[in-house]
């Protein structure tokens, strides 16, 4: 399997496209004014306790207040609070925490008005960046993440990955890490750190603790709100957390970018520094890659698949529902049931891949094809779990319901990507209709289901807008050559001037319109 990472840069924003096989798989954006990326630590100032929401609204410097509820605060609150003001006040110089004494943890049942009040100083860390109408949500509960651990200040708490299955793998994870952990920290071992040696281990935890001096020399100065430490760039982020030895290329447009990438690489994986390169062509990088293509055909109301099959996605305030099917797909080997279960597993791979381009969150309820056997249903569900292991949001999928329907909740931590497919029409009516660029691949499927019927012994003419049949016929591969070689059958390509642009016809040789 291989995996690129492909960065283009603009002057307001750089787009980070995931590529698995060639094939596009996760899309990110990283504008410059994004304020509020997920993972950044803020020193802020409590606005207002709210005792019926047992939350607090805190002033972060965004247009809405932030939102912290109770159980966000963290059991360690009354020590994370003594230990802002004594390092705000100049008494404490020592961030190490080993002589720090610690406060008894909050009651988890507790009441917000007992732990925090109105114009108090608080570290908060941003968990979910603004949404629509709503404020960052954020927590009090600290985490600083590296390559393979992630460090909890004011804990001493040792856990590992639940996708590490080995019980010896992780006993000798936790055993290694307690070696190493200084006092007052606690450590989340991620999965990434699998077979990892202690000096590793001790490497990336060292950087962590370099992370949290910086930040806590910070915090004496700095104006409320303001940031303390800032999350990675997407980029580093990116690559710190899907990172591995499957990936064979990170092609970067940008020369500032490419170096700071470059001793990302250098500084996580050495051996797989040649790996990033700097794209230099007259060709945007996206299109020399194919993402331009298939951004069109994959976002949109519709998702195409292969041999005819496609999925509506349709958005509503609560919840995103998926809807199957199966289109004229025929195949007379397989009955009914066979059939239902072949394009319910290809539209399960499709969705893993959808939930993850778009990074969909909330509720998402697919209405599969509905199939028979119970057999079929459990595989199915098995199919789309396995598919789905590979993305780092938190989700949940419930076996089929009675009526054929899985429900699955996915964390939202980010405004969806949401990317407008249709363009204006240019016939010039003032309606919109879907990307031309989508124009070849539905003649290709249309042509595909034409040789395997009754016309391929009959000859086959294609009817067109002259400047898309220019298109086809130009330059050595064009792509009527290549439907010969691929199907060995010549289409023959007819001009017409009184097509739209996007209007074509396949017809027999005795002119009689056949789709």
């Amino acid at each position: 399997m291989n995996r690129e990472l492909i960065v283009r840069s603009s002057s307001n924003a750089v787009d980070f496209a995931l590529l698995k096989d060639g094939k596009l798989t996760e899309l990110h954006k990283e504008e410059d004014s994004n304020d509020f990326a997920v993972g950044d630590i803020l020193i802020a100032k409590v606005r207002k306790p709210v005792t019926g929401l047992n939350a607090a609204f805190v002033n972060v410097g965004y247009e809405k207040d932030a939102f912290l509820h109770y159980h966000d605060l963290g059991p360690q609150l009354a020590s994370m609070l003594k230990f802002i003001k004594k390092v705000s006040t100049g008494k404490l110089k020592d961030y190490s925490l080993s002589n720090f004494q610690f406060e008894e943890d909050i009651d988890k049942n507790g009441s917000i008005n007992d732990v925090i009040k109105a114009n108090q100083s608080l570290l908060v860390q941003i968990v979910k960046e603004p949404i629509s109408t709503k404020g960052p949500r954020i927590s009090s509960e600290l985490s600083i993440a590296g390559r393979y651990l992630v460090m909890v200040p004011f804990s001493d708490r040792v856990s590992v990955s639940q996708k590490i299955e080995s019980k010896e793998e992780k006993d000798r994870l936790k055993r290694l890490v307690r070696s190493i952990k200084p006092k007052g920290f606690g450590v989340i071992i991620r999965t990434v750190a699998e077979g990892k040696k202690v000096a590793e281990l001790d490497k990336d935890l060292q950087n962590l603790l370099n992370k949290w001096s910086v930040m806590c020399n910070k915090i004496q100065k700095a104006p409320h709100p303001s940031k303390v430490l800032v999350e990675l760039t997407r980029a580093s982020s990116i690559l710190r957390d899907v990172f591995n030895d499957s990936f064979t290329g990170i092609h970067v447009d940008d020369e500032t970018l490419f170096e700071q990438v470059k001793d990302y690489v250098h500084e996580i994986a050495p051996e797989k520094e040649s790996i990033v390169k700097l794209y230099n062509s007259n060709v945007p990088i996206f299109e020399k890659f194919g993402i331009e293509r298939q951004i069109k055909t994959s976002f949109g109301r519709t998702a195409s698949m292969s041999k005819g099959a496609y999925l509506i996605i349709e958005h509503t305030e609560a919840l995103h529902v998926i809807d199957v099917n199966s289109g004229n797909r025929s195949n007379k080997a397989k009955n009914q049931e066979d059939t239902a279960l072949e394009v319910n597993l290809l539209a399960a791979s499709e969705i893993a891949r959808q939930l993850r381009l778009r990074d969909m969150g909330g509720i998402i309820v697919v209405d599969f094809i509905d199939m028979g056997k119970g057999e079929h249903r459990r595989r199915l569900f098995d199919h789309l779990r396995d598919e789905m292991k590979d993305d780092r949001a938190k989700h949940k999928i419930l076996p089929p319901s009675k009526f054929g329907l899985i429900q699955i909740t996915r964390q939202r931590v980010r405004p969806e990507m949401n990317i407008k497919t249709s363009e204006e029409n240019p016939n010039g009516s003032g309606q919109e209709v879907e990307a031309p660029i989508v124009l070849i691949d539905k003649i290709n499927a249309d042509l595909e289901k034409l040789l395997k019927g009754p016309a391929k012994d009959n000859g086959i003419i294609l009817n067109i807008h002259p400047f898309i049949a220019a298109y086809l016929t130009k330059g050595f591969p064009s792509i009527r050559s290549k439907w010969f070689l691929e199907h060995k059958r010549w289409v023959k390509i007819q001009p017409r001037d009184a097509y739209t642009y996007l209007e074509y016809r396949f017809k027999n040789k005795d002119g009689k319109t056949i789709y």
